[in-house]
């Protein structure tokens, strides 16, 4: 006899939509069937719309098998799964919820042999896939030891670039690596490489899992019916943040039923460096004829004031639906527009402002954030709340001076300052072009055996009592670049080190302890460093925009150990994590404008709103980088829940030449065109 366990739901009451959604939210729970494209402006609900959507379509019978639900985490997709079970009392195991990467495993665990894996693949997590296609540079040969020849992490960036933009190698290091066009044909074998290995070893990295699920919707018949079939509703979230390829993939999984529903704001598209394809949005309607579109523009965040600058600057741009955000909350404070004299006064003003705020008005710390365009503009800032002990975070994890290009460069300057420095020379090393870690461990092991005496510690943040001496006569130890000539070091460290220690040499000959931190810093970058970023990181063009604002805070200081000092001081007071409050939760965020999005807070300060740095420099070549730096802005004003600021400085101390006046923000300054100011400016003065 068989007996059968039947499902149960749990008994909950009906859903009361007109109790707990507005008319335009419970137009697009209640839409039926048929693609809907939902626009969402910032703080309209709609991961709740998205939600009840959900929850409406599993009460009215929908088997839950039947749904796909696309996030972008995993965090969400549960709390979406979970919210969803609640109001709809459906137990929802066989749902299929998850990011684009966890849905294609799903699909690819059923599916691996159709299309050359076996089911018992491995995922490779990104340092596993950088030491993988690290492995195949090595084979690479003497190409592998060229000043200009791009590393694994590069490597890594420009294949996931080919998967998700549908671009061939050549169009990818024309966009990501120009410097290295020219190597294509020695680039190639590489990546290709890494791909047999892959198939080789039953591994795969996160862009092959959705290459692989496109590939089984396009070329396996058999899979791909089976899955259409399956889907009989799409939803997608943040569907704005999609790219070419995960939007093909959504319009496949969605055409046999046509129950497509996307979820995005087109004025919040701001990872087109990431490969975000807003086309995906703005080309729904003619990609699915009949497509209803629907938009949430009443605002629950933030005060009208703040809203009203937001739509007078987002209307500048012409690539977008149109759209006007409404307050529901009432009246409150204008935006305050700052002027400054400098980044330093900038710097005053924030900490000031916040500690004001912090005593005076009760705002917690962990109530305000400063946003920035980019991680290089919060260097004096996060240097005046250090000294000021105002305990803070940075939303990257990294403090500017915890990050590894920072401390590369930083270490050449140590070297120079005292060549005893062993950790110093270590980073220095690691640097080089065909150094690896055990080369450079090596090497200094062999300066360290050589070592007997003690030396004073430099003052630095990294200071060690271990020294570089002993052995070697003292003149060796004058200057990094006669410690690197001594024909002993060179005999012990063995043939592979000369090359590497005659171009070492020749660039601190370059590097006089007596020059300025400017002058060094740009001696690193010009003789050296600015290669190996280009090789190494995708985001180059960022780290050296970090490295010359290092540099131009360093005009500062008279000497190279007055900085250095300085930075040892400032590292100290950051380990100490004294301040204000203890709490974790008690202290002022500090964070680009990519890194909040999707967050709020009662106050923002937005710092750097000057021509070059508030629109960045490389912001403004095309009409279409400028609108999505445009919606950078959109986006950091749409982060203030009660307050505002929006903070100028006016003059800027280059490396090199005269001071030169910053013009306010073409964002800013286009917000008043129509005679109608939407902020209240402050002029600062220092008593």
């Amino acid at each position: 006899m068989r007996y059968i366990l039947r499902e149960t739901r749990a008994v909950v009451a009906p859903l009361d939509l007109e109790r707990e959604l507005n008319e335009a939210q419970r137009a697009i729970v209640c839409a039926g069937t048929g693609p809907l494209l939902v626009l969402a402006d910032a703080g309209t609900g709609k991961t709740r719309t998205l939600t009840f959507r959900a929850a409406q379509l599993m009460a009215s019978g929908l088997d839950p098998r039947h749904l796909m639900l696309c996030t972008f985490t995993n965090r969400a997709a549960r709390e979406m799964v979970r919210r969803v079970e609640s109001l709809s009392g459906v137990e929802l195991r066989t749902l299929w919820a998850g990011t684009f990467h966890h849905l294609a495993n799903l699909v690819l665990r059923r599916y691996a042999e159709q299309v050359g894996l076996t089911p018992g693949y491995a995922i490779l997590d990104r340092e596993d896939a950088r030491d993988l296609m690290a492995s195949c540079l090595a084979e690479q040969g003497p190409a592998l030891h060229a000043r200009r020849f791009p590393r694994a992490p590069l490597l890594l960036h420009l294949a996931s670039s080919m998967v998700n933009r549908r671009i061939d190698l050549e169009h990818a290091l024309r966009q990501e690596a120009p410097q290295f066009y020219e190597l294509t044909e020695a680039i190639t074998p590489v990546l290709l490489r890494y791909a047999t290995r892959k198939q080789a070893l039953g591994l795969v990295d996160y862009d092959d899992l959705l290459q692989l699920w496109w590939r089984l919707l396009v070329e396996c018949p058999g899979p791909r019916a089976e899955l259409i079939d399956r889907f009989h509703h799409v939803l997608v979230d943040e569907y704005q943040d999609t790219n070419r390829l995960q939007g093909e993939i959504v319009d496949i999984c969605g055409s046999a039923h046509g129950n497509l529903t996307v979820v995005g704001d087109d004025a919040q598209s701001i990872y087109a460096f990431r490969g975000a394809h807003l086309e995906n949005m703005l080309d729904f309607p003619r990609r699915h004829p009949g497509a209803q579109i629907f938009k949430l523009e009443a605002n629950y965040r933030s005060v009208p004031e703040i809203l009203h600058l937001a739509n007078k600057s987002i209307r500048n741009n012409t690539r977008q639906y149109p759209k006007q955000l409404h307050a529901v909350r009432a009246s409150g404070a204008l935006p305050v527009l700052v002027r400054l004299h400098d980044v330093y006064q900038q710097a005053a003003f924030v900490a000031q402002r916040v500690l004001e705020l912090h005593h005076e008005h009760d705002t917690t710390l962990h109530d305000m954030v400063v946003l920035y365009r980019a991680h290089a503009h919060s260097l004096e800032l996060q240097l005046e709340l250090t000294r000021r002990q105002i305990p803070f975070v940075v939303r990257s994890g990294l403090r500017l001076f915890e990050q590894a290009h920072i401390k590369d460069v930083i270490a050449f300057l140590r070297v120079v300052h005292n060549p005893r420095d062993p950790l110093a020379w270590q980073r220095v090393l690691r640097t080089w072009p065909g150094m690896g870690r055990r080369s450079a461990e090596r090497i200094l092991g062999e300066l360290l055996r050589r070592s007997t005496a003690p030396a004073t510690p430099t003052a630095t943040p990294t200071a060690t009592p271990t020294v570089l001496a002993g052995a070697l006569p003292d003149e060796a130890l004058a200057t990094p670049a006669a410690l690197l000539r001594v024909p002993e070091l060179q005999t012990a460290a063995g043939r592979a080190f000369d090359r590497a220690a005659t171009q070492l040499a020749a660039l601190f000959d370059r590097m006089p302890v007596e020059a300025g931190v400017p002058a060094l810093i740009q001696t690193v970058l010009e003789t050296h460093y600015r290669d190996h970023l280009e090789s190494t990181y995708p985001n180059a063009a960022t780290r050296l925009e970090d490295l010359t604002q290092l540099a131009e805070y360093g005009r500062r200081y008279d000497t190279l150990e007055q900085f250095l000092s300085e930075l040892s001081l400032v590292a100290g007071f950051a380990a100490e994590g004294t301040g204000l409050g203890q709490a974790p939760d008690d202290a002022l965020t500090l964070s680009t404008v990519h890194q909040a999005k999707g967050l709020e807070w009662p106050v923002v300060l937005l710092i750097g709103l000057a021509e070059g740095r508030f629109p960045g420099p490389l912001a403004v070549r095309t009409p279409s980088e400028l609108e999505e730096e445009r919606r950078l802005f959109y986006v950091a004003a749409t982060r203030a829940r009660d307050q505002l600021y929006l903070c100028q400085p006016r003059f800027e101390e280059p490396d090199q030449g005269p001071r030169r006046l910053l013009r306010l923000s073409r964002f800013v300054a286009e917000l008043s065109e129509d005679g109608v100011c939407p902020y209240e400016p402050w002029e600062v003065e220092t008593c």
